[in-house]
């Protein structure tokens, strides 16, 4: 399997892109985790956003896809009026497409958007903004570079 390594800078440079993208407002942040932590945490901080919340989903081993995606650690969103949920990738759209029915069931007053840096168009569901589609399997810094001499 071919693999892209993707460092700290690109994705700096990325989150930047995206957020000048974003056109809609929102009081809360949603960060798959584990992908989307670290998206969510500077998100918060660049918007001064506090209401910055994880939601857990497992759809992959390593790198080998689940029969069924397992969301858990939902959120209490209830004082939130428009919510942005992120994630480092967009791959299939199942883990998005679960966790945005169970979010919904829960909190139908809420207007939810989803923004990812990395998209690919064979996938259920797009994010309403994305910055560049995926070129192959994503090593992600903060998942191999404590792990490897990369530092």
């Amino acid at each position: 399997m071919k693999k892209h390594y993707y460092p700290y800078t690109e994705f700096r440079d990325d989150l930047k892109t995206l957020v000048s993208n974003i056109d809609k407002p929102f009081d809360t942040i949603v960060g798959i985790s584990r992908g989307g932590l670290s998206m969510a945490q500077m998100l918060g901080e660049y918007y001064d956003i506090r209401k910055v919340y994880a939601i857990n989903s497992i759809g992959y081993d390593d790198t080998v896809k689940r029969d069924e995606v397992r969301i858990f650690n939902i959120p209490d969103l209830s004082d939130s009026k428009s919510v942005l949920i992120v994630d480092d990738i967009v791959d299939s759209g199942d883990t998005i497409v679960k966790i945005l029915e169970i979010l919904k069931e829960k909190f139908p007053q809420i207007n939810f958007y989803v923004a990812s840096i990395f998209y690919k168009k064979s996938a259920k569901i797009a994010p309403d903004w994305f910055v560049k589609e995926a070129p192959s399997w994503i090593d992600f810094f903060w998942t191999v570079d404590l792990k490897e001499d990369r530092i």
